[in-house]
């Protein structure tokens, strides 16, 4: 009879390693503890430096494993594109900490693709603007609602009409 134990954790994208939160919790499944870290950290490496969920099951009588990564959210992936900001704005309607470029709100959208409600890239970017406006961060050097007015009007179809 095969018995499933799931663990749950966070870990910083790339650099999970078999000490805590992993190790001890794995370590009574006998699994090889070595083989789910480098696969942790193969699947979250485009996630360097930002904290991860990761949901890690492993079949105690195969000792085999699957695991299931999260996505950080919108507001980290949007501070990770931005040089020395640690934080979105304290004063998002008056005081902007940053800008970022569309084609990196599209990747960020494109990333959030399984954790968002959008179906189109449109209406995607549209969600990840919104994030901006919140944190006082500006795109292509505009308010980000003013982004979302051009979207609406058009102006970036070529990049934004295809699906999510």
């Amino acid at each position: 009879m095969s018995e499933k134990v799931t663990i749950e954790a966070l870990v910083e994208g790339g650099h999970a390693s078999a000490g805590p939160p992993i190790g001890p919790a794995l370590g009574p499944t006998g699994v090889n503890l070595y083989q789910v870290v480098q696969k942790i950290n193969e699947l979250s490496k485009d996630f360097a430096g930002l904290k991860i969920p990761v949901k890690i099951t492993v079949n105690t009588s195969t000792k085999e494993f699957e695991i299931e990564l999260g996505i950080p959210p919108t507001s980290a992936l949007i501070l990770r594109e931005i040089e020395n900001v640690q934080k979105g704005s304290s004063e998002p309607g008056t005081k902007m900490v940053g800008d970022i470029s569309l084609d990196t709100v599209i990747k960020i959208a494109k990333m959030k693709k399984n954790a968002i409600l959008s179906t189109t890239l449109k209406a995607a970017v549209k969600e990840i603007t919104g994030t901006c406006v919140s944190m006082g961060v500006t795109v292509e050097g505009k308010h980000p609602k003013e982004i979302q007015k051009e979207i609406e009007n058009g102006v970036y179809d070529d990049q934004l009409n295809q699906e999510l």
